[in-house]
């Protein structure tokens, strides 16, 4: 399908010209401009500054994104989509005097098919809400991280999400069986496949999975379903060392089936944060290297409790933990999550910060945080790290600050640091937060030349104006 539109301008309209033919056409839906654009719209969780949009346009459905899409093209105009704005690497960020397009008024589940175990839902649906949508009809959407209640699954398609449950289910782009997305001139590329087993050649939807809205806004997802859990058996343990840690991980993923739902790792300095400035209880002293939160879901928690336990107790008689608090309660569990999730509140200590969001093959992750901490406390000793992640998957996080107010100098050094250091181990610069603004420098460090070559190669066949979140993965 394909909206009907003018040649592409061979000049760029005027802004003015541009705000005529928004007010005119009536197929684009609602369109703000001035001070009616609420200021949410200006940035997202990422400390990059964007420019100020001519307009915002709020479409409810396919035909109206198309529309519009097809307007912009013909007169050259860039567009940058937006979903919740939870991102950190400035990936919805306006561009000066650009089209924003919010998809938050295309939000529902459209459908639910028991017997294929799919959700078809448009793409501004928050998150949380495809999680409860799932849960009533008695499955399991395994997506999911902290800004669940804020971001649209647009966007977590568009940037390929992780979040916590990666170890077992996998990332976004894991999720997703089909996808309707709306090219830069306003064709409606439809690919709504339910199925698992599809090889009618190759699988298109790809190209919008992790692309950051640069080839296109993704208007519907067709979800992939697990069956339902009513609870889990989660654990906070202690280990001696990294090593340790990642036999303990080997071990419960062989005798529990590769069940581990999530294992999430916090070195000390993290935990230490999270029982003073996070201001939550200590399960365990915080005089330990390393503290591993594990769990594992399922349908009857209270069948696998057995066989959880016997994990630990064999983990403690190897010398693989030093200590472990099991969760008796849902209440219990809960308390046991908040430590890892209080980053939020430790943010606020450290501020000014810089945020890594960082993989490496797990054997190479203890000398990349070891080589990590080397490097800060020999050239910036006054400046304090604290690290985490959830590392079964390879994915670390660190937050660095303060920072000295030095106009952005410690922080460029601090990032040639740390960005340098996991180029060596073969490592990436963006685990699952994407690259947006903020990486686009680094993104050689982690992608060949001709890799990025190839990505330009699509840009310019799929965007040829280059109108679509211009600036940002690729300048």
């Amino acid at each position: 399908m394909k909206i009907a539109a003018p040649e592409a301008a061979s000049v760029p309209w005027s802004p003015e010209q541009m705000l005529a033919a928004l007010r005119r056409e009536p197929g684009i839906g609602e369109v703000l401009t001035g001070a009616d654009i609420d200021g949410k719209h200006l940035h997202d969780w990422s400390d990059e500054q964007g420019g100020t949009p001519l307009a915002l346009a709020r479409p409810r459905s396919t035909g109206e994104v198309a529309c519009l899409l097809a307007l912009c093209h013909a007169a050259s105009f860039p567009v940058v989509p937006q979903g919740g704005l939870t991102g950190l690497a400035g990936g919805a960020v306006p561009v000066e005097r650009c089209v924003l397009v919010s998809l938050e008024r295309m939000s529902g589940v459209v459908e639910i098919d028991a017997a294929s175990a799919t959700m078809t839902v448009l793409a501004g649906t928050p998150l949380q809400t495809i999680q409860e949508a799932a849960q009533a009809a008695g499955f399991f959407f395994a997506l999911d991280l902290g800004a669940r209640g804020s971001c649209q699954i647009g966007g977590n398609i568009s940037t390929n999400a992780g979040g916590n449950r990666v170890i077992r289910y996998g990332m976004a782009r894991d999720l997703v069986l089909g996808l309707e997305a709306v090219l830069a001139d306003g064709t409606v590329l439809s690919m709504m496949n339910k199925m698992v087993k599809n090889n009618a050649g190759p699988d298109l939807k790809h190209l919008f999975i992790g692309t950051e809205g640069t080839l296109g806004i993704v208007t519907q997802a067709v979800l992939r379903l697990h069956p339902g859990v009513s609870g889990a058996n989660t654990a906070l343990v202690a280990a001696p060392d990294f090593g340790s840690a990642i036999k303990l991980l080997r071990h419960a993923q062989q005798r529990l089936s590769g069940q581990i739902s999530a294992f999430e790792v916090m070195w000390q300095d993290y935990y230490q944060a999270a029982t003073t400035a996070g201001g939550i209880a200590a399960p365990l002293p915080a005089v330990h290297p390393l503290y591993v939160l594990l769990d594992l879901q399922a349908a009857a928690p209270e069948e696998d409790a057995a066989r959880f336990e016997a994990v630990l107790e064999h983990a403690l008689a190897e010398g693989w933990i030093a200590d472990a608090a099991i969760a008796q309660s849902h209440a219990d569990a809960e308390a046991f999550w908040a430590l890892r999730d209080s980053i939020s509140e430790m943010l606020k200590t450290y501020a000014p910060t810089i945020n890594f969001d960082v993989s490496a093959p797990i054997s190479r992750i203890e000398e990349c945080v070891g080589r990590m901490k080397e490097a800060l406390a020999r050239d910036f000793p006054s400046v304090q790290a604290i690290y985490f992640g959830h590392v079964g998957d390879g994915n670390v996080h660190i937050v660095v600050g303060p920072l000295p107010a030095d106009g952005h100098r410690t922080e460029k050094q601090i990032e040639a640091a740390f960005y340098g250091i996991v180029r060596s181990l073969e490592g990436s610069v963006s685990a699952e937060h994407g690259i947006g603004l903020h990486k686009r420098p680094w993104l050689h460090y982690s992608r060949s030349e001709a890799e990025l070559a190839l990505v330009r190669q699509l840009k310019q066949a799929l965007d040829p104006l280059g109108i679509m979140n211009p600036g940002k993965i690729l300048a």
